[in-house]
């Protein structure tokens, strides 16, 4: 069993805060383990719960559709979200349940040490950037971040059901530079020893 595979066992049995007793069944991640592309979301929502997977339903399909524009498909990266249970009707995140999932997080970057991580939405961009600055003008850039990964804010698919064309042709642009930024790096910049987290990964210590 690889190291992801006992994180994903422990993830599946926690109960660290309270959405362990409401939850239908841990979201842990999917995809390829060794991929050099990482998306992370916020939370699950009642589909995913249900399913085990993140990102699945219109959201889902949106996402797997803007990859295929820039020739990516899906199976080829991995997909989590910031918390691994849903919270009960989709309502507010709680720090607590933020600080006690936020290690698995972490530990799959760690794992998988992607090239790059897309963040979609405020959420999942906030707290991986350690920032209060929104969404919307922290897209359409690329930050040198943890473990010599590049890090892409981007919207959420789900932000984009809701906004139309607009906000979808703006995830298009990052995806675009998503592809590019993945093009372009040869290989991935040098590791910072894991005492010597970047300022925007502090918050996960």
């Amino acid at each position: 069993m690889t190291e992801l595979q006992q994180l994903r066992v422990t993830a599946e049995s926690c109960t660290m805060c309270r959405l362990s007793q409401t939850r239908t069944q841990v979201v842990f991640g999917v995809g390829e383990p060794d991929s050099q592309l990482m998306f992370v979301g916020e939370a699950p929502g009642r589909n995913e719960d249900l399913e085990g997977v993140p990102f699945v339903g219109r959201a889902g399909r949106l996402l797997d559709s803007l990859l295929d524009e820039v020739g990516i498909p899906r199976d080829t990266v991995y997909i989590a979200n910031v918390l691994k249970c849903r919270p009960p009707s989709n309502r507010a995140r709680q720090r607590d349940e933020i600080d006690a999932c936020k290690g698995y997080l972490r530990q799959q970057i760690r794992l998988i040490r992607p090239s790059v991580v897309v963040t979609l939405g405020n959420f999942a961009t906030k707290l991986l950037l350690n920032t209060t600055t929104g969404i919307t003008r922290l897209r359409g850039q690329a930050f040198p971040w943890w473990l010599g990964a590049t890090l892409i804010p981007t919207f959420h698919p789900a932000a984009a059901l809701r906004g139309g064309e607009k906000v979808t042709q703006a995830m298009r642009e990052d995806f675009r530079l998503m592809r590019q930024t993945l093009d372009v790096a040869a290989q991935p910049e040098p590791s910072r020893g894991e005492d010597e987290p970047t300022t925007q990964a502090r918050l996960w210590n």
